[in-house]
């Protein structure tokens, strides 16, 4: 995951959340070992020289990357998960660049990616003005014409209570257990699809489509 660090002490502020993957990363990467089918469904046709994973994790979806363009970059808020994603390259002999950073200012000339991948972080990112920034901060470093796909998750999953035609979604925690029984609760925005596809609509991104699937929004975007 990826966000800023604006000091606070609770479970939504930025530096939380950045501690929290920290203290779970080596757990947490062991549980992440496969691409994520649509991941790898964006991925089928994509080419270029620059790639762009954003709250890389442990590296599953840039190892994806870096076999499809010349020059993959991972980014993560995450010293823990960056550290997963290291050792994820050395054992299993694949090439790109980690980089720690923020996904509402990503560290990045502008026109760098023709690339981007950015699943399974928006939601953790704590208001909806830092969601909205890192779409634009997305769309930024994007080549003219570059392609990226975008997903959170939604009020559609099983798991929530929610009207199908919630213009809106909510915050909530969502408990990570570690081994010993340790449970770290997680913050999320649950996007409603309408809020999900109004911020990209509201972004410097060009929405080419939207969908839902395993209770995740899902956008392929252009810059």
């Amino acid at each position: 995951m990826t966000d800023g660090d604006d000091g606070a002490g609770d479970h939504r502020s930025p530096t939380r959340i950045r501690e929290v993957y920290d203290d779970i990363a080596d757990h947490f990467s062991k549980t992440r070992e496969y691409a994520w089918p649509e991941v790898e469904e964006f991925l089928a046709d994509a080419s270029g020289e620059r790639g762009l994973d954003v709250g890389c994790g442990n590296g599953r979806h840039t190892e994806l990357l870096a076999a499809h363009v010349d020059r993959a970059v991972g980014a993560d808020v995450s010293r823990g998960l960056l550290t997963s994603a290291r050792d994820r390259m050395e054992d299993r002999d694949w090439r790109g660049a980690l980089v720690q950073g923020d996904a509402a200012a990503l560290p990045f000339a502008t026109d760098t990616f023709d690339v981007g991948i950015y699943v399974a972080t928006l939601h953790h990112l704590p208001t909806r003005e830092r969601r909205r920034r890192s779409l634009d901060e997305l769309a930024r470093v994007l080549c003219d014409g570059g392609r990226a796909l975008v997903s959170a998750w939604s009020t559609a999953h099983d798991r929530f209570d929610a009207p199908a035609d919630a213009e809106t979604g909510f915050d909530t925690t969502v408990d990570w257990t570690l081994p010993g029984g340790e449970t770290v609760p997680r913050f999320y925005h649950i996007y409603a699809p309408a809020e999900f596809e109004a911020d990209l609509e509201s972004s410097a991104l060009t929405v080419a489509s939207v969908r839902i699937s395993s209770g995740n929004c899902y956008a392929d975007v252009r810059a």
